[in-house]
């Protein structure tokens, strides 16, 4: 059998390339060693390499290192953004300026106007330029922070999943091995969700950045600059989410079971960032994930999970009506429409608060049986109370005597066969004067 030529594995991943790069002849395993051992241990091999590889993925997914948003100002997908902005920015700027010239008899109050907008356009149309810079900075040092606290440090959840596929009690067990791979494989579909949505995010406030800083040249307002800046900074910080499960994690140490269960755990917490981190189409995008994981199992710690992280809520097209109830992704990109509008100085149109007809529908089909529970104890009080008031003799009431001081009301003729009974008014009688 001729010699393997190592350059020739090279291309291999493991463990096929120590098979390619070994003598497998006669042995039926790796160099030549020989009995079923070393093909358990080949197996125990792939199968850790397996983890590895799904843990590696998981973390790239959550904080990749690059964006699909723009590196600099002049690409093409960025650039009709900044032209826009930068025109939006000059035309408010002269707008300003025409009105203090107009109104220049007024004096000071109108100079100061003036000297606000030239300096905020001037700090809009330099922040155009620097945003796609900016955010990929910040984007690289998220992922660097997030790979170094979830990586490096043994006493994270994925450092201690990957010293317990070594060292752990559980190492030579296949029953805990395949129950720490089933649940990082559900975590991978879970930080593939997060990492098409987060990514989806932060291209769209970064080429919408333009529109929002070129109300700067207005006079100031940074109402729309803030509120754009709070949800993009929360997009960019969102798996630092998964430093919740960090204080269990020494609980689990030295047990892949345990592991597993704080691995379900950290897809209820990425299902809760998708919900509540990603703006507009967060609750859309999680109830849509617990609608498919529903309809696929009955299992009740995978409906559970699911619930956990995408809560039942009702959407609401305005204004708050209690608990548990979120904007729809129409109503909160109209309420930030209203924030950028007001920064521009034009006023937007209210709509009334009410429930989205299939919440409203939701909540009454809902709330249903509380209904029937609360009219059924009404009528048991009733029933209760009704005997002794039907009896006043029996409770050792006094029975009330009519007055004989005011009038008496005559009697009403009866009624025979042919004639209709006499109406009597409700309320009090007055005597007849003569």
């Amino acid at each position: 059998m001729p010699d393997k030529d190592p350059d020739n594995c090279s291309g291999l991943d493991e463990p096929a390339r120590s098979y390619c790069e070994g003598d497998t002849g006669g042995s039926g395993g790796v160099g030549g060693g020989g009995g079923g051992g070393d093909v358990t241990d080949g197996a125990v091999t792939s199968v850790k390499e397996l983890a590895n590889s799904l843990i590696k993925h998981i973390k790239e997914q959550l904080a990749p290192g690059k964006t699909w948003a723009p590196e600099k100002a002049d690409s093409g997908l960025y650039e009709p953004f900044l032209w826009l902005g930068q025109h939006l920015a000059v035309a408010i700027f002269i707008c300003v300026v025409v009105v203090c010239a107009l109104t220049a008899w007024q004096g000071a109050p109108r100079l100061r106007q003036m000297g606000a907008s030239t300096g905020w356009a001037l700090v809009a149309v330099a922040g155009m330029a620097s945003i796609p810079g900016a955010v990929t900075l910040l984007n690289k040092a998220v992922s660097t922070a997030f790979q170094t606290a979830f990586g490096t440090d043994e006493s994270t959840l994925f450092g201690v999943i990957e010293h317990d596929l070594k060292h752990g009690a559980d190492a030579g067990n296949p029953l805990g091995i395949l129950i720490i791979i089933a649940a990082l494989a559900v975590a991978l579909a879970f930080s593939a969700l997060v990492f098409m949505t987060r990514q989806l995010g932060i291209l769209a406030f970064v080429c919408m950045a333009p529109l929002v800083l070129a109300s700067l040249a207005r006079g100031g307002d940074t109402s729309a600059v803030r509120a754009w800046a709070g949800r993009l900074l929360g997009l960019m910080f969102a798996p630092f989410a998964l430093l919740l499960v960090a204080p269990f994690v020494q609980f689990a140490k030295g047990s892949l079971v345990v592991d597993a269960v704080l691995l379900v755990a950290a897809d209820a917490l990425m299902l809760r960032m998708i919900f509540h981190g990603v703006p507009y189409i967060g609750p859309r995008v999680a109830g849509a994930a617990r609608a498919l994981v529903e309809s696929r199992t009955d299992h009740p710690l995978a409906r559970a999970v699911v619930r956990a992280g995408a809560p039942t809520v009702y959407e609401r097209e305005n204004l708050p009506r209690g608990p548990r109830t979120v904007d729809t992704p129409g109503r909160a990109a109209s309420q930030d429409g209203g924030v950028l509008l007001g920064a521009y100085g034009l006023k937007p149109r209210q709509q009334p608060g009410r429930l989205t007809t299939m919440s409203a529908v939701a909540q009454t089909g809902h709330d249903a049986a509380r209904r029937a529970q609360i009219i059924q104890a009404r009528r048991e009080a009733q029933a209760a109370v009704s005997p002794s008031a039907s009896n006043p003799r029996a409770t050792g009431a006094r029975t009330p005597t009519p007055s004989t001081n005011g009038p008496v009301p005559p009697p009403a003729p009866a009624s025979g066969p042919g004639t209709a009974p006499a109406l009597r008014p409700s309320g009090p009688t007055r005597p007849n004067n003569p």
